[in-house]
Protein backbone atom coordinates (compact mmCIF):
# COMPACT_ATOMS: atom_id res chain seq x y z
CA UNK A 1 0.00 0.00 0.00
CA UNK A 2 1.18 3.20 -0.97
CA UNK A 3 2.88 5.85 1.74
CA UNK A 4 1.39 8.87 -0.35
CA UNK A 5 -2.04 8.98 0.68
CA UNK A 6 -2.69 11.00 3.35
CA UNK A 7 -4.71 13.80 3.09
CA UNK A 8 -2.76 15.70 5.06
CA UNK A 9 0.64 15.57 2.67
CA UNK A 10 0.17 18.73 0.02
CA UNK A 11 -1.00 16.97 -3.22
CA UNK A 12 2.01 18.92 -5.19
CA UNK A 13 4.74 16.94 -3.38
CA UNK A 14 6.50 14.66 -6.40
CA UNK A 15 5.73 11.34 -6.31
CA UNK A 16 7.62 9.89 -8.69
CA UNK A 17 11.88 11.22 -9.50
CA UNK A 18 14.14 9.81 -12.29
CA UNK A 19 17.53 11.12 -13.36
CA UNK A 20 15.87 14.23 -15.79
CA UNK A 21 12.09 14.16 -14.41
CA UNK A 22 9.79 14.59 -11.86
CA UNK A 23 6.24 13.43 -11.27
CA UNK A 24 3.46 14.73 -9.40
CA UNK A 25 -0.32 15.39 -9.31
CA UNK A 26 -1.96 18.45 -11.48
CA UNK A 27 -1.89 21.18 -9.71
CA UNK A 28 -4.32 24.82 -10.18
CA UNK A 29 -1.57 26.64 -10.92
CA UNK A 30 -0.60 24.00 -13.64
CA UNK A 31 -3.36 24.75 -15.76
CA UNK A 32 -1.70 27.36 -17.94
CA UNK A 33 0.93 25.36 -19.10
CA UNK A 34 -1.33 22.34 -19.57
CA UNK A 35 -3.83 24.04 -21.55
CA UNK A 36 -0.66 25.86 -23.85
CA UNK A 37 0.39 22.09 -24.35
CA UNK A 38 -2.63 20.51 -25.01
CA UNK A 39 -4.32 23.05 -27.35
CA UNK A 40 -0.81 23.08 -29.58
CA UNK A 41 -0.75 19.55 -29.58
CA UNK A 42 -4.30 18.67 -30.48
CA UNK A 43 -3.72 17.75 -33.87
CA UNK A 44 -0.84 15.68 -32.90
CA UNK A 45 -2.86 13.72 -29.84
CA UNK A 46 -6.17 13.55 -31.75
CA UNK A 47 -5.42 10.15 -33.68
CA UNK A 48 -4.49 8.27 -30.26
CA UNK A 49 -7.51 10.13 -27.86
CA UNK A 50 -10.91 9.38 -26.87
CA UNK A 51 -13.09 12.75 -28.43
CA UNK A 52 -12.32 16.11 -26.45
CA UNK A 53 -15.55 17.67 -24.59
CA UNK A 54 -16.03 21.44 -25.83
CA UNK A 55 -14.84 22.61 -22.00
CA UNK A 56 -11.92 20.28 -22.26
CA UNK A 57 -9.49 23.66 -22.21
CA UNK A 58 -11.84 25.40 -19.23
CA UNK A 59 -10.11 26.57 -16.32
CA UNK A 60 -13.44 24.87 -14.74
CA UNK A 61 -12.85 21.96 -16.25
CA UNK A 62 -9.02 21.66 -15.36
CA UNK A 63 -10.27 22.53 -11.68
CA UNK A 64 -12.36 19.44 -11.74
CA UNK A 65 -9.39 17.24 -13.09
CA UNK A 66 -7.32 18.04 -10.69
CA UNK A 67 -10.22 17.50 -7.79
CA UNK A 68 -10.71 14.04 -8.97
CA UNK A 69 -7.00 13.24 -8.97
CA UNK A 70 -6.10 14.59 -5.49
CA UNK A 71 -9.12 12.08 -4.28
CA UNK A 72 -8.32 9.15 -6.30
CA UNK A 73 -4.87 9.32 -5.08
CA UNK A 74 -6.38 9.76 -1.54
CA UNK A 75 -8.11 6.81 -2.09
CA UNK A 76 -5.89 4.52 -4.31
CA UNK A 77 -8.20 4.31 -7.13
CA UNK A 78 -5.75 6.34 -9.38
CA UNK A 79 -2.46 8.02 -9.51
CA UNK A 80 -2.77 10.78 -12.67
CA UNK A 81 0.21 12.93 -12.78
CA UNK A 82 2.18 15.40 -14.60
CA UNK A 83 5.53 15.03 -16.04
CA UNK A 84 7.90 17.74 -15.84
CA UNK A 85 11.51 18.34 -16.85
CA UNK A 86 13.87 18.73 -13.40
CA UNK A 87 16.14 21.38 -14.26
CA UNK A 88 13.92 23.61 -16.27
CA UNK A 89 10.47 22.82 -14.67
CA UNK A 90 8.76 22.44 -18.23
CA UNK A 91 5.40 20.57 -18.28
CA UNK A 92 5.87 17.95 -20.80
CA UNK A 93 2.67 15.65 -20.84
CA UNK A 94 1.34 13.34 -18.55
CA UNK A 95 0.64 9.69 -17.07
CA UNK A 96 -1.71 7.55 -15.13
CA UNK A 97 -1.59 4.31 -13.49
CA UNK A 98 -5.68 3.96 -12.94
CA UNK A 99 -8.36 1.35 -12.45
CA UNK A 100 -6.42 0.10 -9.60
CA UNK A 101 -7.42 -3.55 -8.54
CA UNK A 102 -6.57 -4.77 -5.16
CA UNK A 103 -7.57 -8.17 -3.91
CA UNK A 104 -6.69 -10.91 -5.73
CA UNK A 105 -5.67 -8.73 -8.84
CA UNK A 106 -3.09 -5.94 -7.38
CA UNK A 107 -3.16 -4.82 -10.82
CA UNK A 108 -3.78 -1.22 -12.88
CA UNK A 109 -3.36 0.53 -16.17
CA UNK A 110 -1.01 2.38 -18.15
CA UNK A 111 -2.13 5.71 -19.75
CA UNK A 112 0.06 8.26 -20.98
CA UNK A 113 0.18 11.11 -23.39
CA UNK A 114 3.33 13.67 -24.30
CA UNK A 115 3.13 17.36 -25.87
CA UNK A 116 4.15 17.31 -29.51
CA UNK A 117 6.99 19.82 -28.97
CA UNK A 118 8.40 17.50 -26.32
CA UNK A 119 7.70 13.78 -28.10
CA UNK A 120 10.74 11.61 -29.24
CA UNK A 121 13.26 12.77 -27.03
CA UNK A 122 13.11 9.39 -24.44
CA UNK A 123 11.08 11.70 -22.24
CA UNK A 124 7.90 9.16 -21.99
CA UNK A 125 10.83 6.41 -21.89
CA UNK A 126 12.03 7.45 -18.60
CA UNK A 127 8.58 8.86 -16.95
CA UNK A 128 7.35 4.79 -17.54
CA UNK A 129 9.79 3.53 -15.77
CA UNK A 130 9.99 4.94 -13.07
CA UNK A 131 5.87 4.57 -13.23
CA UNK A 132 6.93 0.57 -13.28
CA UNK A 133 9.19 0.89 -10.25
CA UNK A 134 6.71 3.35 -8.20
CA UNK A 135 3.93 0.77 -8.83
CA UNK A 136 5.46 -2.19 -8.39
CA UNK A 137 7.57 -0.91 -5.04
CA UNK A 138 5.47 2.18 -3.80
CA UNK A 139 2.12 0.38 -4.54
CA UNK A 140 3.04 -3.15 -4.04
CA UNK A 141 1.17 -3.65 -7.61
CA UNK A 142 2.17 -7.17 -9.55
CA UNK A 143 0.93 -6.18 -12.99
CA UNK A 144 0.61 -2.95 -15.10
CA UNK A 145 -1.20 -3.27 -17.97
CA UNK A 146 -1.38 -1.11 -21.36
CA UNK A 147 -2.75 -0.45 -24.51
CA UNK A 148 -2.22 0.77 -27.72
CA UNK A 149 -3.78 0.92 -30.83
CA UNK A 150 -2.03 -1.10 -33.51
CA UNK A 151 -1.09 1.38 -36.31
CA UNK A 152 0.59 3.55 -32.80
CA UNK A 153 4.22 2.26 -33.68
CA UNK A 154 5.74 4.93 -31.44
CA UNK A 155 3.64 3.68 -28.68
CA UNK A 156 3.98 0.29 -29.46
CA UNK A 157 8.05 0.95 -29.42
CA UNK A 158 8.06 2.83 -26.29
CA UNK A 159 5.76 -0.42 -24.08
CA UNK A 160 8.14 -3.19 -25.66
CA UNK A 161 11.25 -1.03 -25.03
CA UNK A 162 10.78 -0.20 -21.16
CA UNK A 163 9.32 -3.95 -20.84
CA UNK A 164 6.28 -4.58 -21.60
CA UNK A 165 5.26 -7.39 -23.40
CA UNK A 166 2.46 -7.73 -26.02
CA UNK A 167 -0.37 -10.34 -24.87
CA UNK A 168 -3.31 -10.29 -27.14
CA UNK A 169 -5.44 -8.19 -29.31
CA UNK A 170 -8.75 -6.77 -27.88
CA UNK A 171 -11.48 -6.07 -29.88
CA UNK A 172 -13.07 -2.94 -30.34
CA UNK A 173 -11.98 -1.92 -26.95
CA UNK A 174 -11.58 1.78 -26.33
CA UNK A 175 -13.38 4.40 -28.10
CA UNK A 176 -10.94 6.59 -29.49
CA UNK A 177 -11.43 10.15 -31.90
CA UNK A 178 -15.14 8.82 -32.41
CA UNK A 179 -15.02 5.24 -32.80
CA UNK A 180 -14.46 1.52 -30.79
CA UNK A 181 -11.54 0.29 -32.18
CA UNK A 182 -9.00 -2.43 -32.04
CA UNK A 183 -6.54 -2.47 -29.41
CA UNK A 184 -2.92 -4.45 -28.63
CA UNK A 185 -2.74 -5.69 -24.98
CA UNK A 186 0.17 -5.48 -23.39
CA UNK A 187 1.77 -5.80 -19.32
CA UNK A 188 4.59 -5.46 -17.08
CA UNK A 189 4.62 -7.66 -14.21
CA UNK A 190 6.55 -6.96 -11.00
CA UNK A 191 8.54 -10.48 -11.18
CA UNK A 192 9.62 -9.34 -14.89
CA UNK A 193 13.77 -9.01 -15.36
CA UNK A 194 14.06 -5.44 -15.65
CA UNK A 195 14.88 -4.06 -18.70
CA UNK A 196 17.54 -1.66 -18.91
CA UNK A 197 17.03 1.34 -17.20
CA UNK A 198 14.11 -0.18 -14.88
CA UNK A 199 16.34 -1.85 -12.05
Amino acid sequence: MALFRFPSEPQSRPLIRTGNLYLRAPDPDDYSAWAVLRMESREFLTPWEPTWNEDDLTRQSFRLRTKRAAREIVSDEAYSLFIFEAHSETLLGGLTLGLIRRGVAQACTLGYWMGQRHAGKGHMSEAVRGALRFAFSELALHRVEAACLPNNEPSRRLLERVGFRHEGLARAYLKINGAWSDHLLYAALSTDKPTDGRA
